[in-house]
């Protein structure tokens, strides 16, 4: 990608030390403007969630996860930071988010250890930084950054090739929210997205691209998706956000694949292919259904516990008898219309704000 390229090169210009703040001894009033000086909390328009209790505000928390972070995970990222079940992760978002840590300062902590980890300090950077950065871009430079027309050309052509095709389950944005879906794994998901206020990576990958599968449309998934982002997410409304849903539901800066049902070319991810990789029994326990999703669906609930392996086939099966996406990734990747600049496609549809 040319835009990484770029950034690469700006790295040894704008990846320094701060430079120290001085003290100043001439003292000046402020003045605040009083309608910031918000006093009842009814003024506000907030939509309330339950609070969190793994994340301490403050920088000096932030702090304490970043060298937590180096001291006993970073040696992990990039390969057991992908499996689900282990708490490898950086779990640094909500203070970045807040303005609390900076990714700069996280970035130049990580290089002092490239000496004993390169490997896995590369790839942090490249995520900490530059899928950053591609995302503010993207975000910055195309108004339908949070919708299907944001998409590239090649990927709405695929998707709207296959808006007939037969959906297996279609589901409200109620049961969405309630994890009340008939997989096991994907109601996991959603339960750590509720109670945790996040999610693993690799299983926010899962979680947005089964939207696109059980939802009418690609819009609708897009829309369902940025809501519980939005809603339940400790970084919710990040250009990363935005970025994870477009890219798992209509391709933005990925490939086509080859076609298949509903998704077109759009990547496939499938259940039994994750349950191969990684250790989801333990994932799917850490986060079990509460008795307050224990709704009638019309679907018999099951943990992942309680699938049999034919089971799990089962549910990863479409029409034509979906193939594993390990298979797929295997196969030549159609090719990608590049004829968009960076900043993807204009149109003049209402901006989402943020």
């Amino acid at each position: 990608m040319a835009l990484r390229l770029k950034i690469l090169k700006q790295l040894p210009k704008f990846l320094t030390e701060f430079p120290e703040v001085c003290k100043q001894d001439k003292k000046e009033e402020l003045e605040i403007d009083p309608a910031l000086l918000w006093t009842e909390n009814d003024q506000l328009d907030i939509e309330y969630v339950k609070e969190i209790t793994w994340a301490e505000p403050g920088e000096a928390a932030g702090f304490e996860m970043l060298r937590t972070y180096l001291l006993e995970r970073l040696q992990y990222y990039g390969t057991s930071s992908y499996d689900p079940s282990k708490k490898h992760q950086s779990f640094l978002s909500p203070w970045i988010h807040f303005g609390q840590i900076s990714t700069q300062r996280i970035a130049l902590e990580v290089v002092k250890l490239k000496n004993l980890w390169k490997e896995q300090c590369e790839r942090f950077l490249n995520e900490a930084i530059i899928r950053k950065e591609i995302s503010d871009n993207f975000c910055l430079y195309n108004p339908n950054y949070d919708n299907f027309e944001g998409a590239e050309q090649w990927a709405k052509s695929s998707l709207d090739l296959h808006r007939t095709d037969k959906r297996n389950f279609i589901y409200t944005p109620e049961q969405f929210e309630k994890a009340l879906t008939h997989d096991p794994i994907w109601n996991s998901a959603q339960i750590q997205l509720v109670t945790e206020g996040k999610l693993h990576g690799y299983m926010r990958m899962y979680w947005c691209k089964k939207m696109l599968e059980w939802t009418e449309s690609p819009e609708k998934a897009i829309e369902i998706g940025l809501y519980l982002n939005d809603k339940y997410s400790i970084d919710g409304s990040d250009p990363n956000g935005f970025v994870g849903v477009m890219w798992s539901v209509c391709g933005v800066h990925d490939q086509g694949f080859k076609e298949r049902p509903v998704f077109g070319k759009i990547r496939f991810m499938v259940d039994y292919s994750i349950s191969k990789k990684y250790d989801l029994k333990t994932y799917c326990s850490r986060y079990r259904p509460t008795a307050n999703s224990e709704e009638k669906t019309g679907f018999e609930k099951k943990t992942v516990d309680e699938l049999s392996e034919n089971e799990l086939k089962d549910q990863s099966k479409e029409s034509d008898k979906l193939k594993d996406h390990e298979e797929i990734n295997k196969k030549k990747p159609a090719k990608r219309n590049n004829t968009k600049k960076e900043g993807g496609v204009q149109s003049g549809r209402k901006k989402r704000k943020v």
